[in-house]
C-alpha cells in the first residue's frame, strides 16, 4: 500500500515542482527509506529501487506534459531494459533523492539515467545506486512504439539526440546480446 501513497504524492506535488523541459532538465524526487522498504539485510530491498525508478520516470512524463499525450492517445510507457549498479546501501530512515534525466534517444526508444543520492548524514551527496533505463511509449492500437521525434514534436522540442556515452553504448550492446540470446534459446525450446 505504501507505493500507492508515494504514487499519489508524486502526482499531487508535480505542479509544485514545476514544469520540466526536456531533454535538458532533471527530475529530482526526495524520499526516505521506511521499514516496509527493507529486506532481511536491513537495507532497502533491490526490487524497491526499480519501483521507485518507475515514479521518477512518471514524474518526467507528468512534468514535461507528455503524460497528457500518453493519456489522449491511449499509449503505454514500456520499459525495455534496465541495468543497475548498487554502490552504497540505503539504511532505515535514510533520506535520499532520486534524479532522473534523459541521456539520449533513437528512433523509438530513449535512454535515461536514474541516480539515488544520499541526502544528509556523513554520506551526504554520495551516489547509492545508478541505473540506465531503455524504454519507449507503445501504441497498442498500431502495435508499435511511437517515434521519439513525434513525442518531442508534441512537446515543442526539435533537438537531436546527444551522442551516447561509452557506458550507454555498452548498456545497449549488452541488451542487444541478451535479446539475441533469448531468441536463440526460444528456437531450441529452452
Amino acid at each position: 500500500m505504501n507505493l500507492w501513497f508515494r504514487l499519489m504524492w508524486v502526482l499531487l506535488t508535480a505542479r509544485r515542482r514545476g514544469a520540466l523541459t526536456l531533454p535538458n532538465e532533471t527530475s529530482v524526487l526526495s524520499f526516505r527509506v521506511w521499514p516496509h522498504d527493507l529486506d532481511l539485510s536491513v537495507h532497502m530491498n533491490n526490487g524497491r529501487y526499480l519501483t521507485l525508478m518507475d515514479l521518477g520516470r512518471l514524474d518526467v512524463l507528468v512534468r514535461s506534459g507528455l503524460w497528457r499525450q500518453v493519456l489522449r492517445h491511449h499509449w503505454t510507457p514500456i520499459a525495455s531494459a534496465i541495468t543497475i549498479r548498487f554502490q552504497r546501501e540505503l539504511r532505515p530512515f535514510q533520506k535520499f533523492q532520486l534524479e532522473t534525466r534523459l541521456l539520449c534517444w533513437g528512433p523509438t526508444l530513449v535512454v535515461m539515467e536514474q541516480t539515488f543520492i544520499i541526502d544528509g548524514g556523513p554520506r551526504n551527496g554520495q551516489v547509492a545506486t545508478r541505473a540506465l533505463f531503455k524504454g519507449g511509449v507503445y501504441d497498442r492500437k498500431d502495435k508499435k512504439f511511437v517515434e521519439i521525434s513525434r513525442l518531442m514534436s508534441l512537446l515543442g522540442v526539435s533537438e537531436i539526440s546527444p551522442p551516447s556515452t561509452p557506458e550507454v553504448e555498452a548498456f545497449l550492446q549488452a541488451d542487444d546480446q541478451l535479446k539475441q540470446a533469448g531468441r536463440t534459446a526460444s528456437q531450441f525450446g529452452a
